[in-house]
């Protein structure tokens, strides 16, 4: 059996050399990694870089969530799209697939903020996957402006399992086309580039 650490002072030790602030959450749950899913839903890497910090402190299975059919590249294509399929419920369909869910006892969920509401592609994997009696902690990242309806849909959409407050990052800002990496990458791509400088 593994202690499952302290997410709130896992990510803010994590985070606080980058100014990260906005973390809430508590988790001192005990309980065997093999039976930890950690999901995400990631487009900038700003939350792969969140699941991928609670994989190796926690352990278990990392998944991340991708479409039978991929968002478009162009950034404003994909707004546009995602607002459709919030306004007409359509649920995108999963090219990923998960074996045995029912084997899992804890599911960490992370997503970024979508137009302040849960990406569809997470309301497609919370409506594929049964997590009736499961631990569910969600985890986002957004880009100032917070959470919006996020949490509450998760619970909305899992009314049998035991939610743990979730906890929320500013992390990465990806806007007019352009995509930013997570403020730890960012800094260590400044770093590169002064090294490299230095060089010539």
């Amino acid at each position: 059996m593994t202690h499952l650490l302290l997410v709130t002072a896992l990510l803010f030790s994590a985070y606080s050399s980058s100014g990260i602030k906005e973390v809430n959450s508590k988790t001192d749950t005990t309980s065997n990694p093999t039976k930890i899913l950690i999901v995400y839903l990631s487009r900038t890497n700003n939350t792969k870089t969140i699941a991928e910090i609670i994989h190796r402190n926690v352990g278990g299975t990392l998944v991340a969530l991708q479409l039978e059919k991929p968002y478009p590249e162009d950034y404003r294509a994909t707004v546009e799209q995602v607002v459709r399929e919030n306004e007409t419920g359509y649920l995108p369909p999963l090219k990923t697939k998960i074996d045995s869910i029912q084997n899992y006892d804890v599911v960490f969920v992370g997503f970024p903020t979508w137009g302040m509401k849960l990406p569809p592609p997470v309301k497609s994997f919370l409506h594929q996957y049964d997590l009736k009696g499961k631990t569910v902690i969600p985890f986002n990242t957004n880009d100032g402006y917070g959470i919006g309806s996020c949490f509450e849909t998760v619970k909305e959409l899992c009314p049998s399992s035991k939610i743990v407050e979730g906890f929320t990052i500013k992390g990465g800002v990806e806007s007019d086309g352009q995509s930013r990496l997570s403020k730890e990458q960012n800094a260590k791509r400044q770093k590169r580039k002064l090294r490299n400088g230095c060089k010539k």
